[in-house]
This record gives C-alpha cells, sequence and structure tokens, in this order.
C-alpha cells in the first residue's frame, strides 16, 4: 500500500503516492481537519458521502479512513496550507503564490487527473476568470485538469443529488481514461 507524503501542514498530511487516478485539491485545510489531522472532517462537509455515492469508494469512508482513498488509486492534497475558518479567508494572491508547489507536487507524484474542489484555487492559479465545471483545456502539473463543486455543507449551490452528478461525470471519464498517463508519449515501433 502507497504511503502518505510529508505532511503539508502540521496535522495534515497530504495523502499521495506515484500514479494516482486522481488527486482531489481542495481549497486549503479547515481548522477543524487541521487540528485533527485527518482530511474533510467536519460534520457538515459531503466529501465523503459524494465519492461514495458517485462510485469512487465501494464504502463510505469517515475522515479518519483519509488514508485508506490510496487503496483505490485516489489522494489528497490542499491548493493553500494554510487552515483557516473558511475558504472566504484565503486571498487571490495565497493561491497564486501557492501555484509553482502544487503544480511541482503533481508532476511528482504523476496522476492521471487533478481534481480542483470549486473554482476559485483553479481560477486564480491560472488567471482565468470564466472556469467550466468537469475537464479543463490545458493540463495542470501535467495531469488531466477536472474541477468539481466544492462538496463544503457552505456551499448551497449544490444539492447532494447535483454533487453526486458532477463527480459521477468525473468517475466516468477517469474509468475511460486509459491506464497510461496520458502526457507519456507511447514508443511504437516501425517496420523497417
Amino acid at each position: 500500500m502507497p504511503s502518505a507524503s510529508p505532511r503539508a501542514t502540521p496535522g495534515l498530511p497530504d495523502l499521495l503516492a506515484q500514479d494516482l487516478k486522481v488527486v482531489f485539491c481542495g481549497l486549503n485545510p479547515g481548522l477543524a481537519a487541521a487540528t485533527v489531522g485527518h482530511h474533510f472532517e467536519g460534520r457538515s462537509n459531503r466529501f465523503w458521502r459524494v465519492l461514495h455515492l458517485s462510485g469512487f469508494t465501494p464504502t463510505l469512508l469517515s475522515p479518519r479512513e483519509d488514508a485508506r482513498l490510496l487503496e483505490f488509486g485516489y489522494g489528497l492534497t490542499t491548493a493553500v496550507a494554510r487552515a483557516t475558518a473558511g475558504a472566504q479567508d484565503l486571498s487571490r494572491q495565497e493561491f497564486v503564490a501557492a501555484r509553482s508547489g502544487l503544480e511541482a507536487k503533481i508532476g511528482r507524484v504523476q496522476p492521471r487527473f487533478i481534481a480542483f474542489l470549486g473554482k476559485a484555487a483553479y481560477a486564480a492559479m491560472t488567471g482565468q476568470s470564466r472556469i467550466g465545471w468537469g475537464l479543463q483545456p490545458e493540463t495542470f502539473g501535467e495531469a488531466l485538469a477536472w474541477v468539481l463543486p466544492n462538496p463544503s455543507g457552505l456551499n448551497r449551490g449544490f444539492s447532494l443529488d447535483a454533487l453526486v452528478a458532477a463527480y459521477r461525470d468525473l468517475r466516468q471519464a477517469v474509468d475511460a481514461a486509459p491506464l497510461a498517463n496520458p502526457r507519456t508519449p507511447r514508443m511504437e515501433s516501425t517496420p523497417s
């Protein structure tokens, strides 16, 4: 089983391994998550339920089981390492400043997809003002970039059913994607 990489912040480790199917990228750790050391901690956060209902995990995991996500080929990180009470406490500049580190991290572990949970980090990091949901036209850290709605309970713009549908679209794209990393050129021999 892959092991967790070094901690992104005290108490909240990145959960990464080489060649994952998807790395889910939250905006930043919440204070509760950073305190207990587990991603998407909080009774109102719908991340674990949405992952299960959309088919990423065969069972409903709890935040304390976050490292088990690696068993299924998925990882977790955050765009900004600083823990806050809410994403509204982050500035656009913090996302911009975090871009090179996140791209380097993703480039090192080489997942097929990076899924940004919410538009804020991806928009700031790429300098785009209009971001659509789903697959993005450019890669990020050489991974295919996908933008999903944020599963926070504070995100009232998406019902549970709408979140599940959006995450299921990514899961279906992952299932349909070739096993080989899309950015790795394949060497084909030709008859001489």
